[in-house]
């Protein structure tokens, strides 16, 4: 059984919600839908914390964030919202997941099953071991250098002095962080698999960038991201909507 306790302050959202969430797991019980930080207030107080919650930000009378500045939440939380701007206010929380409106079942399930891994890891500390030796092992097989030809030299390109690689019509670029230029025979999806995803991020079709050379992002029109990287780019690397908050999230963590 999974008690979940869902705040948020749209009635027809909230029972959306509550179905999707019952109709991915029978067992999962909704302990209350509350929409407003003053009530969410009340609950804790004389409530067992949930085993998660489902929290929108935006509610009725301010933002879910002054309720854990109250209250010292040790549930993790699904954050739930039609904006993207609070997700750094949200992972200093215990979130788990952050899911742009509207929420369907398949975010759910998404934000779901990585509670359970979570929870499996930090509930069993030989899981634990197991699972970061597993991850160590998974990690050592990424490529830590890329070999390049020019012209009769085969030259080892180190992978964290890549800054970022270009798809330029059928050929990849390779920028290094001293302005070095390389190309390759590999397709972009090739190169991505090679390498680890903890440092290199596929910021569209065209660009798979560093994260160390990353300078920052901006803001641009549409709730996209204009990344702005330590070298100088063939053009402008832009970040979609869709895409913006996973980029985000990436990048902090």
């Amino acid at each position: 059984m999974i008690n979940i306790l869902i705040i948020e302050d749209e009635a027809k959202a909230a029972r959306e919600l509550a179905a999707i969430l019952k109709h991915i797991d029978e067992d999962i019980n909704v302990l209350a839908i509350l929409d407003s930080v003053e009530q969410s207030l009340q609950w804790f107080a004389s409530n067992k914390q949930p085993d998660l919650i489902f929290s929108d930000i935006q509610l009725a009378d301010g933002l879910c964030f002054d309720i854990y500045n109250q209250v010292n939440i040790q549930s993790p939380v699904v954050f739930c919202t039609a904006f993207d701007e609070y997700l750094m206010n949200a992972f200093d929380t215990n979130a788990v997941s952050y899911l742009l409106k509207p929420v369907t079942r398949e975010k759910v399930e998404k934000a779901l099953d990585k509670f359970h891994a979570l929870k499996s890891v930090f509930e069993k500390n030989e899981s634990h071991k197991g699972l970061s030796g597993l991850l160590n092992q998974l990690k050592n097989t990424y490529k830590t250098a890329l070999l390049v030809h020019q012209k009769e030299k085969i030259i080892p390109v180190q992978v964290k002095e890549i800054a970022f690689f270009y798809l330029d019509k059928t050929i990849v670029h390779i920028t290094t962080v001293s302005n070095q230029k390389f190309y390759l025979t590999n397709t972009l999806e090739d190169i991505e698999g090679m390498l680890d995803p903890s440092l290199f991020y596929r910021a569209n079709r065209q660009f798979l960038i560093n994260k160390g050379a990353i300078t920052n992002a901006e803001r641009f029109f549409a709730r996209k991201l204009v990344v702005k990287m330590a070298t100088d780019t063939p053009e402008t690397i832009i970040v979609s909507k869709a895409k913006a908050g996973e980029f985000l999230q990436w990048l902090e963590s």
